[in-house]
């Protein structure tokens, strides 16, 4: 429904916008050019007001009950609900004819790890929302499935070795990653409280049981990699932001640690490649995945150590929704979003 070919609008609708990644959607969609915000839905806050900044100007969104929602009424719906209780509302938004990102697990590859049977209508193999890698597969589509934040700041760091056949096959890709409290979402859990999280840092989701395993696994044979993946999530006690360290066992050494990823994201507008190291503070509000890789030295064998800093909220979740919403709409990718 744009207004005009020079400058279209589009009506865009928020499930779930009381969640961190639904008030992040709300906070890029007013600030956005071209989109405007026609509902934003809550479970148990509906009925109340939301205040976001954008453009240095407070809004103030009110927090309507899923089933109030025009869902035929708007271009593009982004849908923001917890994982498992996401797919039947994609469903209905498919119903209504609607496009949809849905930032849950419910549709992507693997699917979470869960094995129940989607509802009529859900696509079981809906575009996985990574542009840097699968733009073509996101561009015009009608449903796409945004990735996980971990799965983003591993996916793009690893991507360039993969299809270049530069992981060493049987191989094991160790991961340590690090992210801060609002990746656990916006449900009180005692364990996430201030006085528990405070001046402590602590591994989770041991032993290869993180949720976002399965969509990588499934991505990197996709890209024809041929590897385990030894996955250990941490607790920073910051607010946002992801930093990923990985060590890549490789099928031959580099004479220069960056050369694949100088030439697989040299027109990338969102990848940011650095000869030092990536930090928390280089991404936070920002749509980006900051990359740096190092050559270790003592090693017996071909090894690249590398580095991914990400904002969970922005690139690992609703910034990368607004990116995929632009391509799905056939918007300037970057528009709404910093850089």
């Amino acid at each position: 429904m744009p207004e005009s070919s020079a400058n279209p609008t589009y009506r865009v609708g928020v499930l779930g916008a009381s969640g961190y990644s639904g008030r992040e959607l709300c906070t890029l969609i007013m600030g956005h050019p071209h989109l405007t915000l026609a509902f934003a839905t809550a479970n148990t806050q509906r009925g109340t007001t939301l205040r976001v900044r954008a453009n240095g100007r407070v809004h103030d969104v009110s927090l309507v009950a899923p089933e109030e929602a025009d869902l035929a009424g708007v271009d593009l719906v982004f849908a923001a609900l917890p994982h498992g209780a996401s797919a039947e509302w994609i469903a209905k938004v498919i119903a209504a004819g609607t496009k949809v990102v849905d930032l849950s697990s419910d549709l992507r590859p693997g699917h979470g790890g869960v094995t129940h049977a989607l509802p009529a209508g859900v696509p079981s193999d809906a575009p996985y929302g990574m542009p840097e890698l699968f733009r073509a597969d996101v561009q015009g589509a009608r449903v796409v499935a945004n990735p996980g934040c971990y799965a983003t700041s591993i996916l793009v760091a690893l991507a360039p070795l993969a299809k270049a056949g530069l992981i060493a096959p049987g191989g094991t890709v160790s991961i340590a990653s690090a992210s801060g409290v609002s990746g656990a979402g916006a449900s009180p859990k005692l364990e996430l409280l201030f006085a528990e999280v405070t001046e402590d840092f602590r591994a989770y989701g041991v032993g290869n049981s993180h949720r976002h395993l399965f969509e990588m696994r499934a991505t990197l044979q996709r890209l024809g990699a041929d590897c385990d993946l030894l996955f250990t999530p941490h607790l920073l006690p910051v607010d946002r932001g992801i930093l990923s360290t990985i060590t890549v066992p490789l099928t031959r050494d580099l004479d220069d640690a960056l050369e694949p990823y100088t030439a697989a994201y040299a027109d990338e507008p969102f990848v940011e490649l650095t000869t030092g190291l990536p930090s928390l503070a280089d991404v936070q509000h920002r749509n980006v995945v900051r990359i740096g890789a190092v050559k270790p030295s003592g090693m017996r064998t071909p090894t690249l150590l590398v580095f991914s800093a990400i904002d969970n909220l922005v690139k690992g979740a609703a910034g990368q929704a607004v990116q995929n919403a632009n391509l799905m709409l056939g918007l300037d990718e970057a528009s709404g979003l910093q850089r």
